[in-house]
C-alpha cells in the first residue's frame, strides 16, 4: 500500500489528512513567510489579517507589515514597547534650584523648564518634551542632530504624563 494511502486516525488515510489541512492553509490569511523576528505580511495581507496581527501583538509576538517600494512598519504591543523604552532610554534629567526657581533640563537637548515649584517645573518640562515629540515627527527626524532621538520620541508618544514624570525623577527611594 502506497504512503500517501496509509490509514490514519478513525479510518482516514494520511493522504486525506494532508489535503484537508493544505486546504485549511489556503483558506487562511497568512503571512508571507515566518521569520525568526515574526510574521511578515503583505499590505493586503495585514489589511485583512488586522485581527490576527493585534491578537499576535497582544500575547507579546511580532507582526511586520511591507508596502511596496515603501518601509516596513512592525506592529507590537505598545505597553511591552514603552516598558522597554522606559528602561533603555536614559532620562539625564538635571534639576537645578537657584534663586529661589527650579530648572529642569537634559543635556544635549533643546527643551528645560523653570518655575517656582518643582511640581510645576516637571510638568511644564514634561510639556517641554511633548512639544518636542510633535517637531521631531514633523521635522526634527530629519535633521542630523536630532535624528538618533527616535526611541525618545515614541517613549514620549507612548507615556501619559504621569508615566512620564516617574520616568523622569525615577524610582522614590
Amino acid at each position: 500500500m502506497p504512503l500517501y494511502r496509509r490509514e490514519g486516525p478513525a479510518g482516514t488515510s494520511k493522504y486525506l489528512t494532508y489535503m484537508v489541512y493544505v486546504r485549511m492553509i489556503n483558506c487562511m490569511s497568512t503571512p508571507t513567510h515566518e521569520t525568526a523576528g515574526g510574521r511578515v505580511y503583505g499590505f493586503t495581507q495585514a489589511r485583512d489579517s488586522l485581527k490576527a496581527i493585534l491578537d499576535s501583538s497582544e500575547r507579546g509576538g511580532l507582526s511586520t507589515i511591507r508596502r511596496p517600494d515603501r518601509g516596513t512598519a512592525a506592529v507590537v504591543n505598545s505597553e511591552s514597547l514603552r516598558r522597554y523604552l522606559e528602561l533603555t532610554v536614559v532620562a539625564n534629567v538635571q534639576v537645578v534650584n537657584e534663586d529661589g526657581a527650579w530648572a529642569v533640563f537634559m543635556p544635549g537637548h533643546p527643551f528645560a523648564a523653570e518655575a517656582t515649584d518643582l511640581d510645576e517645573a516637571l510638568a511644564d518640562f514634561v510639556d517641554g518634551l511633548r512639544g518636542y515629540a510633535e517637531d521631531w515627527e514633523d521635522h526634527l527626524h530629519a535633521a542630523p542632530n536630532h535624528r538618533e532621538n527616535w526611541a525618545l520620541v515614541q517613549l514620549i508618544e507612548l507615556s501619559t504624563d504621569e508615566q512620564l514624570t516617574a520616568w523622569l525623577t525615577g524610582p522614590v527611594a
